[in-house]
């Protein structure tokens, strides 16, 4: 082994609003961020991989499922119950794509990255 994962990071406009978005969808806590708000890491605790959210300028989001602006990643989040995750990332800024099965239901996060809700 080289290293451990560490971080998986998303390229945004608006780090604050996007970690949010995340700490609600994925219940995970604000671990450290930048003084000037360019840079914000949320996880479970400090010795565990997290998701880190960097601010972009001129940022453009993936397109999906076009592949002009490819998504380049994208999370799945297991869930018990589809039709009520959804309803709560509705409310929190997502935004559906009207596109999946009975156990999985693709959508956007508020700066337009692709994740999936699966049902298990």
């Amino acid at each position: 082994m080289i290293g451990s994962w560490h971080a998986t990071v998303f390229d945004c406009p608006n780090p604050d609003s996007l970690a949010s978005f995340y700490e609600d969808l994925l219940g995970m806590i604000r671990l450290e961020h930048d003084d000037d708000g360019s840079w914000i890491t949320i996880g479970d605790a400090p010795d565990r991989p997290a998701l880190a959210f960097q601010k972009v300028s001129g940022y453009t989001p993936p397109q999906w499922p076009g592949q002009e602006i490819p998504q380049q990643l994208h999370l799945d989040v297991k869930v018990a119950d589809l039709d009520l995750a959804e309803a709560q990332v509705l409310a929190r800024g997502a935004t559906s794509m009207d596109s999946g099965t009975e156990t999985f239901r693709v959508f956007l996060d508020p700066a337009g990255h692709p994740f999936c809700l699966v049902a298990w």
